[in-house]
């Protein structure tokens, strides 16, 4: 797949049927460098010991700063809309994935 820049500076993104169908993720995990941020999507199910990381996305630092604040938007967006998010008690999983490695 191919994204191509219009002549309006927009861009053509094409959407695969197999990643339009998204993977759906409850815990996400964020370590970071001094080059990248890495973000683990998490599926962890009651009752389960283990629980595999279902997708990786690597981002430049200001690339995550752009989505956290696109994060904070469309959140406010959301609640403008439907309500305040509520927050669960959040529990705390005895997650090891090993040591945090660096670029």
């Amino acid at each position: 797949m191919q994204e191509s820049k219009k002549e309006d500076g927009s861009i053509n993104i094409e959407l695969s049927p197999e990643i339009a169908e998204g993977t759906y993720s409850n815990l996400a995990i964020i370590n970071h460098s001094n080059s990248e941020f890495v973000v683990d999507f998490v599926n962890i199910m009651p009752g389960v010991p283990k629980a595999k990381v279902k997708s990786r996305i690597v981002l430049t630092p200001q690339h995550a700063k752009r989505l956290a604040q696109a994060l904070i938007d469309n959140i406010k967006r959301f609640e403008a809309q439907v309500g305040e998010i509520k927050e669960f008690e959040q529990q705390d999983f005895p997650i090891n994935f090993g040591p945090v490695g660096e670029a």
